[in-house]
């Protein structure tokens, strides 16, 4: 073992509660190899960190390019405004941002994401063509420019290529102004094995479909059936908005979880990306699939989706991750944080995530209960199977600044409730990916470049 491959870590989140002098040994293959608490001083070879150890979170939701429009749809120039108006201006960037441009947009937010806490992100990624709406020469070009915007500031990624066929339910094609979003079932399988087939460090693909109001059933279907055999991740948009809901009862006489869960699409592959409004039923009828739910709390609320039912989904054995989506937060803290906070505001209660049964047999912490359901959902909706400090995980993890003002001086069993709800503004002194410090470059010039040409200086 060398000084590179063993970490000693004060305290360490290990299996759900802190522990002390934890030895990490990573393999090879960048997973841990060994994990051991309760050794008390750290070997001669081993790294020591300089702070208290947190597994790194998957950021199991983003639009990179949506990272350009950050900040600049918060003033109302009609009488009403809401998701489709936003929507409308929001494809004002798609249509113009170039592979160059989204290349250092990317760079910027991955750099910015793992510095939030996140490790690895899952790109849902439907744009794909020139903006007039012809394909590249090469085909996979905004997707190679993800590829290497992560590989170059050591982010992990998954890349999901989006079947995306049409405008709405009642209409046969898409939009002129979703031009570069048009794909089929061929093209994305063809996607997703150009990024396979890169094999880049700690990149990979899975497929999505962006929702059903997007593809036609029979193409989600036949989309379905070439990805049996592959265990890669399947995701997609589902019943974020009112009207989406209302409109899929119209076209096809049920609510869009529920035709999921009848048609027997959905299994422990399936990600379903918000899933805002449901009902009771919807929720019983994912958990028996396996499938898992990705709710994107800072997104949702700027976008006023309206809340999920966060305790139906708890009580569930449903997978759960979080998104930064739109990325008007890069945070995973903040995240968890307004995940919770959203259900305090709707429901007019505190700890609404805490275990509800009696200590001890329970999780009384809200942040505790959170974390862990986020922490193994994340994982599994990257497609990363194992997560948290444990042997067989991707060796992934963040150095807490246990200095920071927010949370000095807290007692160690409170550290994470700190952590989450104090909002420390430096919470992390590193962060490691596959077993590997990493250490983004200076991305702000070229992200400034990139924002002036697409908004004007």
């Amino acid at each position: 073992m060398t000084a590179q491959t063993l970490l000693w870590a004060p305290r360490a989140w290990v299996r759900g509660a802190w522990a002390q002098g934890v030895l990490l040994r990573v393999g090879a293959d960048g997973c841990w190899a060994e994990v051991k608490s309760h050794v008390p001083l750290p070997p001669p070879e081993a790294t020591v960190l300089p702070g208290s150890a947190l597994p790194a979170l998957a950021n199991a939701h983003s639009h990179a390019f949506q990272r350009a429009f950050v900040g600049l749809a918060e003033r109302r120039d009609t009488a009403h405004d809401d998701f489709w108006s936003w929507r409308d201006r929001m494809y004002g960037v798609a249509l113009r941002i170039t592979p160059e441009q989204l290349q250092a947009v990317a760079r910027h937010l991955y750099a910015e994401l793992l510095a939030g806490g996140w490790s690895h992100t899952v790109e849902f990624h439907y744009l794909h063509h020139q903006p007039d709406g012809q394909p590249y020469a090469d085909e996979a070009t905004m997707a190679r420019a993800l590829a290497e915007a992560a590989a170059d500031v050591g982010m992990g990624l998954t890349i999901l290529p989006v079947l995306y066929e049409r405008a709405g339910f009642a209409a046969d094609t898409l939009r002129d102004d979703q031009r570069r979003f048009a794909t089929r079932t061929e093209r994305v399988l063809r996607l997703r094995d150009a990024v396979r087939g890169w094999a880049l460090p700690n990149v990979d693909a899975g497929v999505a479909v962006h929702s059903l109001r997007a593809a036609r059933p029979a193409s989600i279907h036949a989309l379905a059936q070439a990805l049996r055999g592959d265990a890669g991740p399947i995701h997609m948009h589902v019943a974020e908005q009112m009207a989406e809901v209302s409109d899929c009862i119209a076209a096809t006489g049920r609510r869009p979880v529920q035709w999921l869960a009848d048609e027997g699409l959905l299994d422990a592959r399936w990600q379903l990306v918000h899933a805002t409004h449901t009902e009771p039923g919807e929720i019983a009828a994912v958990a028996a699939t396996g499938a898992g739910v990705v709710i994107c709390p800072g997104t949702e609320a700027n976008l006023g989706d309206g809340f999920c039912d966060l305790p139906g989904w708890l009580a569930s054995t449903t997978p759960l991750s979080l998104g930064t989506d739109s990325h008007v937060t890069r945070s995973a803290l903040e995240e968890l944080r307004w995940l919770e906070y959203g259900q305090r505001l709707r429901l007019q209660r505190r700890n609404v995530a805490a275990d509800a049964a009696v200590p001890p047999a329970a999780e009384p912490s809200t942040a505790a209960r959170l974390f862990e359901r986020v922490l193994a959902g994340g994982s599994a909706a990257a497609g990363l199977g194992r997560a948290g400090l444990r042997v067989g995980a991707r060796a992934d993890l963040l150095v807490l600044n246990d200095e920071d003002a927010a949370i000095v001086g807290v007692p160690a069993s409170h550290c994470l409730d700190a952590l989450v709800f104090a909002a420390p503004t430096q919470p992390f002194a590193q962060t490691w990916v596959a077993g590997r410090r990493v250490s983004p470059p200076d991305t702000r010039a070229a992200f400034a470049a990139a924002m002036a040409a697409l908004h004007g200086r």
